[in-house]
């Protein structure tokens, strides 16, 4: 911890501080840091931590810790509540104003609407969204245009459907959408950018520790809560750790392979989000997580 306090004290206390990396590398441990350090509200950006469902699963701060500086748009939505990135911008445009923001979380969409701005699409019709929900993967991804398809990863499939779901009610690619992107509320020059980049074996180690934690610390009762309202294809759903705790619960695998399954989803995760942020966030100041914390 005292690592990420030394981080903290060599940032400006009057410039936005944004936060970025993959699940379990300590991103909310550095946010509540530069919180107590400098002073700030510490603002979700991860689009699984906004549920009110999941607080264990999704590894939010803990009770004790929102209470030793001020946390916001965590645990906000509920399970049956529509909630995009348009949403969670709209929601973070009036905090941009007030005490310094510290806007931390793994989902680099939030980050790159911040501060490259954010394509003003209408939203998907419900008969639209119910017919992708019904069509394979593949398929979806067979039926963007070249131009989007050449921009999403082709392997997320909330990010292909949104694609598929936009030419198919728009007639007009996602990719010449985003081109007509306004202007961001947060440019990146304006504020202090952080990614954390931990080496892979490290972060294996830990992924594996963290979701032992979370067994716990109640991960298995959050997920029996959240049973008798289980949609697989619903957001709020795709908590990684979530689909293989309810497999469990429905009799389906024993707890030690729905522990192996859920470590291993962070893990393939993780490599995603790490890609993203290679891709996508080369202006950043890079973190090594290890050096800090030990």
């Amino acid at each position: 911890m005292s690592g990420w306090h030394e981080i903290a004290r060599g940032l400006d206390p009057a410039r936005p501080v944004l936060i970025a990396g993959p699940t379990a590398s300590g991103k909310s441990a550095l946010a509540l840091a530069v919180a107590e350090t400098g002073g700030g509200v510490v603002i979700n950006a991860d689009a699984l931590q906004v549920y009110a469902d999941w607080r264990v699963i999704t590894a939010r701060p803990s009770p004790d810790e929102e209470a030793r500086a001020p946390h916001a748009l965590y645990g906000h939505v509920g399970r049956d509540q529509t909630y995009s990135v348009g949403h969670w911008l709209r929601d973070v445009a009036p905090m941009l104003g007030g005490a310094r923001p510290i806007i931390t979380g793994g989902t680099g969409l939030y980050f790159s609407a911040l501060t490259e701005g954010l394509a003003e699409i209408p939203a998907t019709p419900p008969e639209i969204r119910a017919e992708a929900n019904a069509i394979p993967l593949p398929d979806l991804v067979a039926g963007l245009d070249a131009a989007s398809a050449a921009q999403i990863d082709l392997l997320n499939r909330a990010r292909v459907q949104r694609a598929w779901e936009v030419l198919r009610a728009t007639g007009r690619g996602i990719a010449e959408w985003q081109a007509d992107t306004p202007a961001p509320l947060l440019p990146l020059d304006q504020a202090q950018p952080l990614v954390l980049r931990p080496e892979p074996a490290w972060l294996n180690a830990r992924i594996a520790r963290r979701f032992d934690a979370m067994l716990e610390a109640g991960a298995l009762d959050e997920a029996r809560e959240a049973l008798p309202h289980w949609t697989p294809e619903a957001p709020w759903a795709r908590a990684i750790g979530a689909p293989e705790l309810i497999a469990h619960l429905r009799g389906e695998t024993d707890l030690a392979t729905a522990r192996e399954a859920a470590i291993i989803a962070s893990r393939q995760y993780a490599k995603r989000q790490r890609s993203w942020f290679r891709g996508r966030m080369r202006e950043w100041r890079e973190i090594d997580p290890a050096a800090p914390t030990g």
